[in-house]
């Protein structure tokens, strides 16, 4: 019996290294909380981070310990990729955003338009729509966005009073500039006192793919004769573009 708990504590205590090897290394779930990001994540997405593409600092480890202070096997983020980090306010709360602007460029928005190094970035009215901002759904206008050649995706500005013009924004060296897709809803670099301007230790993982979404305002895992609407199976393996 004793030799048998044991080897039950062996098994165990081997899993959970493995999955804290995997957690930190290779993949780590996220949690979709609020409508920053609408439409390309939705509250109730959860979806699969990979923790190698950036390569690895103290924050890709639970509870962010001090091994090291520099970022090692460093790989340089592209504009547009969907990244979580740490936000700079207290080094300890998840925020995934949507990478704008790297190290040395301008970020400005004029007339409601965004502006990379003083050259308007393309985008492209699709439809009008609604979409979440907080608890409330508001008319928007949905564009396809082009901050690359060749990478595109959706953001959303409110249909009535979306912002119009910023001062310009001057990513410093090792920081970068994020903004939510959901472009009149969303806490991000612009907001310096709150998130602003992220350095490149605070980097987390690259966003890659859905594997589960359940709309919470129609039901949840308990409630298993809802499933059929709740559950988004539409997005379930949806790469993030």
């Amino acid at each position: 019996m004793k030799k048998k708990i044991i080897e039950n504590i062996k098994t165990l205590s081997i899993a959970l290294i493995l999955a804290l090897i995997i957690r930190s290394l290779l993949l780590q779930p996220f949690f979709i909380p609020s409508s920053s990001m609408e439409q390309s994540l939705l509250v109730g997405d959860r979806l699969f981070v990979t923790k190698y593409s950036y390569g690895y600092s103290r924050h890709s480890f639970p509870f962010s310990p001090k091994l090291f202070s520099e970022r090692i096997f460093y790989n340089k983020p592209e504009r547009g990729d969907v990244i979580v980090f740490k936000t700079p306010a207290d080094n300890r709360t998840d925020y995934i955003k949507r990478l704008v602007g790297v190290s040395g460029d301008q970020v400005q928005f004029i007339n409601g338009d965004l502006f990379l190094n003083e050259k308007k970035i393309k985008k492209v009215f699709l439809r009008n729509d609604k979409v979440y901002c907080g608890q409330q759904k508001v008319d928007v206008k949905v564009y396809l966005e082009e901050i690359e050649e060749n990478r595109q995706y959706e953001i959303v500005y409110f249909a009535k009073d979306s912002m119009k013009n910023t001062d310009p924004y001057i990513i410093p060296k090792d920081h970068f500039f994020f903004l939510g897709d959901n472009r009149d809803c969303s806490k991000d670099s612009r907001f310096l006192t709150s998130v602003g301007y992220v350095k490149k230790e605070n980097l987390v993982g690259k966003a890659r793919f859905i594997f589960f979404s359940n709309d919470a305002n129609i039901g949840n895992l308990f409630t298993f004769w809802k499933w059929g609407k709740s559950i988004r199976f539409e997005r379930i393996m949806k790469k993030i573009l």
